[in-house]
């Protein structure tokens, strides 16, 4: 527990120092960008090397290396024909079944990922870095490796979505379906996100929700279609997250504030933390796309808790908070009152991150204790015990 608060917390600092909106000189590099590119590159060096150097750390890295043992033996498994590419190649190239080396390789382009969308897309990258480190997200990267590599793409690709190069965003989205084929639900979400729905389009959306009340077995049914192993097991019991319903809610009303802040500013711009003006119509497509990615997020944990992927599902929504919160930050004219919720949301996080390591020895989660494989041996898999 104490590397994870160490790492945290240097990581954060190396972040505060980074500014990623930086003033720019021809033909040279100012000492701010090339502060960014060394603190840049050593979080990305402590981030990566804690994930590929763990062994047998995370919920599912043994259920991982059977996986990958049975896709070398030509076996049937559960997992997309990327994640089944990517043994074969990093297998055959080893000459062994060289499982460090995979989860290497996702730790490498997990990283790369969210640190490419945080910095290209945050307001503040120092803060955005911060809420990624204290909700668990990085931390999360241990287990479920596809899945977060398809999070990290999801959230990349919010800047195509906002840009509407949607011929870039649908491709790159396919292409990480490959490694997690969830992935694919962002496309239809994300798209109706986009859109500037009026009021009875809203009362439309709000009318079909009531849908998932009576209509609980038709939607099962076409979950087991589309995840087939899922029948008969334990992953339909399905179930909801009151922290995720919490901190969506809590997201949404501060959104609201902010609104009610920002009708004192002039008409035609915003204003941000450092008093400089922004686009208006850039703002308010970015405000409204996160806002409804969150509302969404909402409606899924407490209308939907019967399916077995909703939290998948949220997350993929959710995960803008740590892009949301930043700009709404900053768009809070009064300062004290920017103070205020700063603190507000540091002091939130922090609680959350204590709450999150204390259970991180429990089934579900499994991140404590911290091994490595340069002083432990990997458990035999279940092939290996039969």
């Amino acid at each position: 527990m104490i590397l994870y608060i160490t790492v945290a917390a240097v990581t954060a600092l190396l972040a505060g120092l980074v500014d990623n909106h930086p003033k720019r000189q021809s033909y040279r590099l100012t000492r701010q960008q090339l502060c960014n590119r060394v603190c840049l590159t050593a979080i990305f060096a402590i981030l990566f090397l804690l994930s590929a150097c763990r062994l047998n750390v995370g919920n599912d890295y043994a259920k991982y290396v059977e996986f990958m043992h049975l896709v070398n033996c030509n076996a049937y498994v559960p997992t997309e024909i990327g994640f089944n590419l990517l043994v074969k190649l990093l297998y055959g190239l080893s000459g062994y079944e060289n499982f460090l080396l995979v989860f290497a390789f996702y730790s490498f382009v997990t990283v790369l990922f969210f640190l490419l969308a945080m910095y290209e897309q945050s307001d503040e990258f120092g803060l955005t870095f911060f809420l990624f480190m204290t909700l668990g997200y990085y931390f999360q990267t241990f287990s479920t490796v596809r899945y977060y590599l398809a999070l990290a793409v999801a959230l990349y690709s919010m800047k195509f979505v906002l840009r509407r190069q949607w011929g870039r965003f649908v491709v790159l989205i396919l292409l990480g379906s490959a490694f997690h084929k969830s992935l694919l639900v962002v496309i239809p979400l994300y798209f109706l996100a986009s859109l500037t729905w009026k009021k009875w389009q809203l009362a439309a959306a709000a009318l079909f929700c009531t849908t998932f009340l009576f209509m609980q077995d038709y939607y099962l049914t076409l979950v087991v279609f589309l995840y087939p192993t899922y029948e008969d097991t334990e992953y339909l019991e399905g179930g909801t997250s009151y922290i995720s319903i919490l901190r969506c809610a809590a997201v949404l009303l501060f959104a609201g504030l902010v609104c009610l802040m920002r009708k004192k500013t002039p008409a035609g711009a915003e204003q941000d933390g450092s008093g400089s003006q922004v686009s208006a119509v850039s703002w308010d497509r970015r405000f409204w796309f996160y806002l409804y990615l969150n509302l969404g997020a909402l409606i899924l944990y407490v209308f939907c808790s019967f399916l077995p992927i909703i939290s998948r599902i949220g997350y993929y929504l959710m995960v803008s908070q740590i892009l949301f919160l930043p700009m709404l930050l900053k768009a809070v004219p009064d300062k004290r009152w920017r103070r205020l919720f700063r603190a507000g949301i540091l002091l939130a996080a922090v609680l959350y991150f204590a709450m999150y390591l204390k259970k991180g020895a429990n089934d579900g989660v499994l991140i404590l204790p911290y091994r490595t494989f340069f002083f432990h041996d990997m458990v035999n898999i279940l092939s290996e015990v039969n």
